[in-house]
């Protein structure tokens, strides 16, 4: 089972279109494990895919994007889907940091940080991972440093994702510096 693939192909139907697999997210992202593992079976490549596959995806997986609890499962972050979902407001840490690719600095500076094709900005509790995430489209990736204190005092909604990811709206420029 390659379940960096099958990672991917949870990711589409999950995070980007539930509906060419015939799946309903709730308000919070769940849908029924049965649900999503009957949709994968109508493809030959995952005609034989059970629950402890999906379990040892998640187990396998670097980046902590999915969880199963009880008989659902869902994408911690990422959606591109029409509906919001919704996540919990909580305090950030003082400060967060954002990877991304040296050609968007001045557009950030000016305008800040947007979702663009996303639901929410995301942000890292620490530089290592802003660097990951920066590198998916530039090799020598700037990390911006988010003033999540004031941000946050000043009305920035900010969610925390799971464990070093956070989610806001949207970040100002004023409280951006790199």
């Amino acid at each position: 089972m390659n379940y960096d693939k099958l990672s991917k192909e949870v990711a589409y139907a999950l995070r980007h279109s539930p509906k060419d697999y015939e799946l309903e997210l709730d308000a919070n992202g769940w849908v029924l494990v049965d649900k999503l593992l009957e949709s994968l079976r109508r493809s030959d490549k995952w005609s034989r895919i059970e629950i402890n596959d999906l379990k040892k995806m998640i187990e396998k997986s670097e980046k902590k994007r999915y969880e199963i609890v009880d008989d659902k499962i869902r994408a911690f972050y990422g959606h591109s889907i029409p509906m919001k979902i919704q996540k919990k407001e909580m305090k950030p840490p003082s400060t967060l940091y954002h990877g991304t690719s040296r050609r968007f600095l001045e557009s950030i500076m000016k305008n800040g940080l947007v979702p663009k094709t996303r639901q929410y900005v995301h942000l890292s509790e620490d530089i290592h991972t802003a660097i990951l995430v920066g590198k998916r489209r530039d090799t020598d990736p700037i990390v911006l440093k988010i003033n999540s204190e004031d941000a946050y005092k000043n009305g920035v909604k900010f969610y925390f994702a799971h464990e070093m990811i956070w989610l806001a709206d949207a970040i100002p420029y004023d409280f951006i510096s790199h």
